[in-house]
């Protein structure tokens, strides 16, 4: 029998930028595309982030919303230092 084992990595870690994140999911292909769109302006209407149980999904979701939502984005990353991203990390918006 196989045991599948689940890690919440939501509860371990709270990813601040796009670079942290996806080098631990070891997805920079992804990271520099939707970078690449932030930076260009030109972000899809939609995203499906897709995976199981605590892959990264929803704070995949919640780094790439603060960075289009930033005020002072650099290089394609949130600033963390805005009112939107502090908003946004406090959960206050």
């Amino acid at each position: 029998m196989i045991k599948y084992v689940f890690r919440q990595l939501l509860c371990k870690h709270e990813y601040v930028n796009t670079d942290e994140m996806w080098s631990f999911f070891g997805q920079e292909h992804i990271t520099r595309t939707l970078k690449n769109q932030i930076i260009a302006g030109r972000v899809g209407h939609a995203y499906l982030f897709n995976g199981g149980r605590g892959t990264g999904k929803t704070s995949a979701a919640k780094v790439l919303a603060r960075a289009i939502n930033c005020l002072n984005p650099k290089d394609g990353e949130p600033c963390n230092e805005c009112e939107i991203c502090k908003g946004a990390i406090n959960g206050s918006l």
